[in-house]
């Protein structure tokens, strides 16, 4: 009589062939880097779209400037997080340290955009505050 319930086999499993090649053909072979880099800076026109052969996706963002920024964010999201698929419904995948450097650096980005354009703004304002009060500043 066997035990119940069933135990796995001792020593290791033996990779089934029919998974392996699923999980390889699963995976495009687009790079992660260049598909990132393509969403991150070009996004907005279309580039990584037409990267990944998605070409009349290409078009419509090109025409929209991504989507008014929202297509834009939506792909650079999906590229991260390693959900973004070719034209053959591949997904582009990039190992840990390509994602870990892709989400540093994309992070740096927009902190530091956001830095620049709160210092120009505060710069406006006081060179619009503070010009007009000096005495050989020419009055407008």
């Amino acid at each position: 009589m066997s035990a119940y319930p069933p135990t796995a086999p001792e020593g290791p499993a033996a990779p089934n062939p029919h998974v392996a090649r699923a999980s390889q053909s699963a995976t495009s072979t687009r790079s992660f880097l260049a598909t990132w880099l393509f969403a991150w800076l070009l996004g907005f026109i279309g580039v990584d779209r037409f990267y990944l052969g998605k070409v009349g996706t290409g078009i419509l963002k090109l025409l929209t400037f991504g989507g008014f920024g929202i297509w834009w964010l939506v792909d650079l999201v999906l590229t991260l997080t390693n959900a973004q698929k070719d034209k053959d419904g591949r997904r582009v995948v990039g190992t840990r340290q390509e994602q870990t450097i892709a989400w540093i650096v994309t992070a740096v980005g927009i902190l530091l955009g956001w830095v620049m354009g709160a210092v120009t703004q505060a710069f406006s304002i006081l060179v619009e505050q503070i010009l007009p009060a000096l005495p050989w500043w020419p009055a407008s």
